[in-house]
């Protein structure tokens, strides 16, 4: 197989892995939903787990490159930026085929920190709060990195209440709180 190819096999691998699972979906499965044969998958991962984190690095580049655009088509201050994440949010649950969040299923499923797959998922996260953390910081939050953990975990509770309650609501009672939560970490506008 070509780069091309294997690349085009990570991609195939998401869609199926980001609306099945990892463990529910095996090497057969990957095989007819893909069209590629397993001696070409080994050829290129020798083992599950090693495509698993060629798809989770490819969806982690994928979901932030989008994510972080949207924010900045958006909002043009670091503040704005930080609400308009919600509205992404509200986007993305729209979506046909939103399934939640592929990193938190991951972590789920492979649950030992010292995983490889667990490590990729919270590396994913990390990333976020990073970025996060940054904004806060431009926006002259007293405390960025708190600022940034508290947006997070409304983030997080917006895509479980996405899919296990009131789909695109989710994303709007989230902002809502973020709202409060900034109000309180950030100078007053002048």
């Amino acid at each position: 197989m070509r780069a091309s190819k294997r690349d085009e096999l990570v991609r195939k691998a998401l869609e199926v892995y980001y609306r099945e699972g990892f463990h529910a979906t095996g090497m057969d499965r990957l095989v007819v939903e893909t069209g590629v044969s397993k001696t070409s998958m080994y050829k290129h991962f020798r083992t599950k787990e090693d495509l698993i984190l060629a798809v989770l690095r490819l969806r982690d580049e994928n979901f932030r490159n989008w994510l972080y655009r949207r924010m900045e088509e958006l909002a043009e201050t670091p503040a704005g930026q930080l609400l308009a994440s919600f509205d992404a949010l509200g986007e993305w649950f729209g979506q046909e085929g939103f399934r939640g969040c592929m990193f938190v299923k991951a972590g789920a499923e492979f649950q030992e920190k010292g995983h490889p797959i667990h490590a990729q998922a919270s590396e994913h996260k990390r990333l976020l709060a990073e970025h996060y953390t940054t904004l806060a910081e431009a926006a002259g939050a007293r405390r960025p990195e708190l600022l940034a953990r508290q947006l997070l975990i409304l983030k997080e509770g917006a895509i479980a209440g996405a899919v296990l309650l009131n789909g695109a609501e989710a994303a709007r009672d989230a902002k809502a709180a973020a709202k409060v939560i900034m109000n309180a970490a950030l100078p007053p506008e002048v």
